[in-house]
């Protein structure tokens, strides 16, 4: 029996919806906890190996089909592969060496709003108004004060984690935008399987490229319960908790679950690391939430019940 099944009433929604920000919540802190004993390109590479063929797994089991079609089924796994996969998990790696990984989870939270940017720039079905393009400014504006280039210098490491977090959204809301055009009747959580292993491939060929080895593992407790965390449960398991959902409320609804994340990651972060996240990085968040407000009002009023046709665009 498919997890989607099980998300059907209210009280289950909600409590897929919370289950879901936790995982992938803490998947930051865990992330964080791992790169002590990984190389990080390898890390993420190993993590969306195993994961992706899990996935695969249980696809064949759901849906019997598992194996793209035609061209654009193939390309909608290669530009989720290689954008969604590889390039985003490539660059937060990279970046979290950097920064901790509540402050990356907020960087993160833009995602949706660069996502309902690009649609708006590629879809022509969507268009950006005055609201929407004070939306996106309110999210760079989030950014540029987490990153606080000003006090940090050019020069410093956090201002460098934060743009290669800050590139990772970027490569991942670019990714989901391309791939609407290309959707099929593949099912997702095969899509998703198929991405997961061509962009682990991915992440082990630009491991080659920069040196990394995998001598350079170690394998401790820690190691093996973080790598564990991140394939089964924040990734194969969280993925499909995330699928159920997306049928259940629609892509716009689910958005907002990238915005429990940091929350919950920043409480992750102070039980293992007793670090605290900065007030410019809560400062920041709350520009990056009022924007994916503003770029998202008529989809939360809509689900909410209240009137939005004469809202202005």
């Amino acid at each position: 029996m498919e997890l989607r099944n099980f998300i059907s009433t209210p009280e289950s929604i909600v409590a897929a919806f919370v289950l879901l920000a936790t995982l992938w919540g803490t998947s930051f802190v865990a992330i964080e906890a791992g790169l002590h004993y990984f190389p990080p390109l390898l890390f993420a590479g190993v993590r969306y190996a195993i994961a992706g063929a899990i996935v695969l797994a249980v696809a064949a089991l759901a849906s019997g089909r598992t194996v793209p079609r035609g061209r654009d089924e193939w390309v909608g796994v290669g530009v989720a592969g290689t954008f969604v996969i590889a390039a985003y998990h490539g660059l937060l790696y990279v970046g979290e060496l950097h920064v901790s990984g509540a402050v990356a989870a907020v960087v993160v939270s833009l995602a949706p709003v660069l996502t309902a940017v690009f649609a708006a720039v590629l879809l022509p079905s969507e268009r950006l108004g005055p609201v929407e393009i004070g939306g996106f400014a309110l999210g760079i504006l989030g950014v540029v004060v987490i990153a606080d280039p000003v006090e940090a210098g050019l020069g410093s490491s956090a201002l460098l984690g934060v743009a290669l977090a800050f590139a990772g959204a970027v490569a991942f809301s670019l990714g989901a935008v391309l791939l609407r055009p290309l959707r099929t009747d593949l099912p997702i959580a095969a899509l998703q399987g198929w991405a997961m292993v061509l962009g682990a491939g991915q992440l082990f060929v630009g491991a080659a490229l920069f040196g990394e080895s995998p001598a350079a593992i170690v394998w401790n407790d820690t190691a093996i319960a973080s790598l564990a965390y991140l394939t089964v449960l924040s990734g194969a398991f969280a993925f499909l908790i995330y699928f159920a959902l997306l049928d259940a409320v629609g892509p716009a609804r689910l958005h907002l679950v990238g915005y429990a994340e940091p929350v919950v990651a920043a409480a992750g972060s102070w039980v293992l690391f007793g670090s605290l996240i900065e007030a410019e990085a809560l400062l920041g968040f709350v520009a990056i939430l009022a924007g994916f407000l503003a770029l998202e009002r008529r989809e939360i009023a809509a689900y909410v019940g209240v009137e939005a046709r004469h809202w202005p665009r």
